[in-house]
């Protein structure tokens, strides 16, 4: 069956539900398209849960804008709807001379984004953490938790039309709307936006838009401290991330539960959707070996790569890049938790994207990367891409 919506969304994770509700706000009949039997099923429902500051990204970036504008959407979005989430605190902590060089340096990228940060010795930054080593650390009080899956859930609830089960494959732009052809029917819409996330850039193409860039898959693995150990983390410890990558670096979370999060790691996938080394898709590894630029970015950092691998196959080599944090972390503490995968979009050039790409082709509106922060500005992201349409 056929229909005419304001807006169409194309994707029912955090990114596409916030930019529905967005739009439902402002008087328009919005439908969200997903593939899945749920909403919020990949990268939105797989994550830290982390309510970020704003302190990593570029000044005058797109992350830091809408990171530093989202987390107040999101912590008030929280309390209105009763979803469970905490204003915590994290320490980035450096541990050698190197990292608190750099350390420095993040600290002058997080006031020139407007995110308070404290500076702490080796005393004060046991003082918070009291089981973290370390020569200095930053104090970013600022840093919150949520439950995101439960934040999507309510986001589908407020937006009312979303069609689940429900996958794109293929759609004409024409003249006055744009018709998206589902496994569910079409949907005629005067807009679209797509936010297909691992299949963004495919699904531009079904569209009839030539992406910028293309999406490489990389799996996060994590683990969970046993109860007993839980202790050894009060609330959010990471490591000083490495500059040249989009990454964070295996770290601790202490999440809504009350259960601490350890990783993720980022080990490249062997499919969009490939939660572990079983997952394989033969169509998805060549697309990512013949993407352009793939080439450049494995010969840049292919001892990067491998230390992934080799932290991915040994919880031994995991429990030591943890155990730089909390040297009291045993290997025996460490039990599986359900991996993710972030998209992560790639230039022709090699580099990975570190800021949100948005690109606009006439109806059709294609979020291209939205990587961390996006589930904190999600709300924040929703309303600029609104913006962006009307």
């Amino acid at each position: 069956m056929s229909e005419r919506v304001d807006l169409a969304v194309i994707g029912g994770g955090i990114v596409g539900l916030a930019t529905a509700w967005a739009a439902t706000q402002r008087g328009q009949r919005v439908v969200v398209i997903e593939k899945e039997g749920s909403v919020g099923a990949h990268q939105s429902g797989r994550n830290s849960g982390v309510i970020h500051a704003g302190l990593y990204y570029r000044p005058g970036s797109q992350k830091a804008r809408l990171c530093v504008e989202g987390r107040q959407s999101m912590l008030t979005f929280c309390a209105q709807h009763d979803i469970r989430h905490a204003v915590t605190g994290k320490l980035v902590v450096a541990v050698d001379q190197g990292e608190v060089k750099r350390l420095g340096d993040l600290q002058a990228r997080a006031a020139a984004n407007g995110v308070a940060t404290r500076w702490l010795d080796g005393p004060e930054l046991r003082a918070v953490e009291a089981h973290a080593a370390g020569l200095a650390a930053l104090h970013v009080p600022s840093t919150a938790i949520a439950d995101y899956p439960a934040v999507c859930a309510r986001l589908a609830r407020l937006v009312g039309d979303v069609r689940l089960q429900s996958e794109v494959i293929g759609g004409q732009v024409g003249p006055g709307e744009i018709v998206i052809e589902t496994t569910t029917g079409a949907v005629h819409a005067a807009r679209a936006v797509n936010c297909a996330g691992l299949h963004a850039d495919r699904v531009a193409l079904l569209l009839g838009t030539e992406p910028e860039v293309c999406i490489v898959a990389f799996r996060g693995e994590y683990y969970e401290l046993a109860p007993s150990h839980s202790h050894l983390v009060n609330a959010l410890i990471y490591p000083v991330p490495d500059p040249n990558l989009p990454f964070l670096g295996v770290h601790f979370t202490k999440g809504v539960n009350g259960r601490v999060h350890c990783g993720p790691n980022a080990v490249l996938a062997l499919a969009r959707e490939g939660y572990s080394w079983r997952h394989r898709s033969r169509r998805d590894f060549r697309e990512t070996l013949a993407a352009p630029g793939f080439a450049t970015l494995a010969r840049t950092h292919w001892r990067t790569g491998l230390d992934e691998v080799t932290r991915s196959l040994s919880r031994h080599k995991f429990a030591l890049a943890l155990q730089r944090l909390v040297p009291e972390v045993p290997m025996h503490a460490l039990e599986p938790a359900p991996a993710g995968v972030r998209a992560q979009a790639l230039r022709p050039d090699g580099t990975l994207c570190d800021d949100f790409v948005l690109q606009r082709d006439g109806r059709c509106l294609h979020v291209l990367n939205a990587p961390s922060p996006a589930a904190t500005a999600s709300l924040a992201i929703g309303e600029a891409i609104v913006d962006a349409l009307d």
